[in-house]
């Protein structure tokens, strides 16, 4: 019977001794996915900063080079609509018209 109880404490012992550095290994693995967690949140917020700032950019350049774009064909509009006008006065006066201005290629 002696027997029997030193064997059961050494199989508790040893069953309590084997749990601890399990349970210090969830508590470890749990910290572990938290800064996993943590780092990756940073990441989506650089990520989405970075790609807002992209789009601003890109938009803004868009923008400005659509405006440069009709800017010019308001320019050739005008030049080609002042020539027309002055090429009616002409005919009904009998002079020779003026050629028309070329379009300069976009």
């Amino acid at each position: 019977m002696q027997r029997f109880k030193g064997m059961a404490a050494t199989l508790v012992a040893g069953l309590i001794l084997s749990v601890v550095p399990v349970y210090a290994q969830v508590g470890q693995d749990m910290k572990d996915a938290g800064h996993d967690t943590k780092d990756a949140a940073k990441t989506v917020g650089h990520d989405t900063a970075h790609g807002t700032k992209v789009a601003a950019r890109k938009t803004k350049n868009g923008t400005v080079k659509g405006y440069h774009k009709t800017a010019t064909g308001s320019k050739t509009v005008y030049h080609r609509t002042a020539n027309a006008t002055s090429n009616a006065g002409r005919t009904l006066a009998g002079k020779p018209t003026k050629p028309t201005p070329p379009t300069k290629p976009q």
